[in-house]
Order: structure tokens, then sequence, then C-alpha cells
């Protein structure tokens, strides 16, 4: 995937708070690193991934999957993939993968919210961090099933998730959905 892309997508990226700039801050120098940033095997500091909030068709619930790895309810998403064509088609297949849903309208152009997270050592893979560009999708159906690193998936009232399920990154990234 081009760099230029995600430097476009960062550039045109409004971030809510002090926080999310500099996640802004930190994916700027991971673009500039000499490696591909987009590698799963680039550890140091870490590597992007794609994620998606997808909205019910009434936009009141969010799709949620209870990740096999990470024993958390998040957000549909993963590692980009070399044949991905751009971020958003990363995000697409990451929601097609884990939920079998496809038929999905971004709610608008560019970056929903950005993230970066800590990934614990996992499968030999050391300790890194995850740099998430996120993008916010609203679903053509309700129809899903869990698939790829879900271990279930379900459409929650995206106003309503209790925080013990999750973690703050999708908290904060629901904040921003309740602020419109």
């Amino acid at each position: 995937m081009p760099r230029d892309e995600i430097c476009r997508l960062l550039a045109d990226h409004a971030p809510a708070d002090d926080r999310e700039l500099r996640f802004v801050r930190d994916m700027g120098r991971l673009l500039e690193s000499g490696s591909d940033p987009t590698s799963r095997d680039h550890y140091e500091p870490g590597h992007f991934t794609a994620s998606a909030f997808v909205l019910s068709p009434d936009g009141r619930d969010v799709l949620l999957i209870e990740h096999g790895k990470l024993h958390r309810w998040l957000q549909p998403g993963g590692h980009i993939e070399p044949g991905d064509a751009s971020v958003e088609a990363a995000c697409r297949r990451e929601v097609a993968e884990e939920t079998g849903l496809t038929d999905l309208a971004l709610r608008s152009a560019g970056l929903f919210d950005v993230d970066v997270h800590q990934i614990p050592a996992l499968r030999g893979q050391p300790s890194h961090q995850h740099h998430d560009l996120r993008m916010c999708f609203v679903a053509g159906t309700r129809a899903i099933v869990a698939g790829s690193d879900a271990k279930a998936v379900r459409w929650e009232p995206w106003a309503a998730i209790d925080p013990a399920i999750t973690d703050e990154s999708v908290m904060r990234a629901l904040r921003k959905l309740a602020r419109g």
C-alpha cells in the first residue's frame, strides 16, 4: 500500500483531541521509517493496521467482534495485507473476513479515527504497537456471522456499550459517534 495514501489520509484527518493528535504524530514518524510500516513483521515500534466502525442500517447499533486472541469485544480490523489496494479496501476485507458483512457504505470520506495501542507478545511475536487507521461505515444489512479471528459477532447499541467488555480506544471512538 502506498505511503502517499496514508500520508494524505493523516493530513486530511482532524484529530478530536490532544491524544488523537499525538497518535497522528506517532503515525507520521512511523511513515518516515525506512522499512515498510504496513508489514506485520515491522515491530519497532510497530505497524499500521486498518479497522472499521460499522453502524447498523438504522444507525443505532455498532458491530463488535469478540476477538479470539485478545478476548475483548472490539471493532473488526487487523493487519493490512500486501494485496490491499487502499486503507478502505483493507477495512472492507477485515469486516468481510470477521463478520461476513460486505454490504457497506462509507459514512464519510477519509479516516474516522486513529489510535495507537500496545499488542502483547503472542505466538512468538514480540510486544508491539498497532497504528490503527479507522474508517466508519453503515451496513446495508444486519446479517452477520463470526469468522476469522472472531469468536463471536454481534450488534450492540453504541450509546450503551459497557466499558467492561471492550477497551478505552473503542469507547473513545464511540464518544466521537455521540458527538456527531
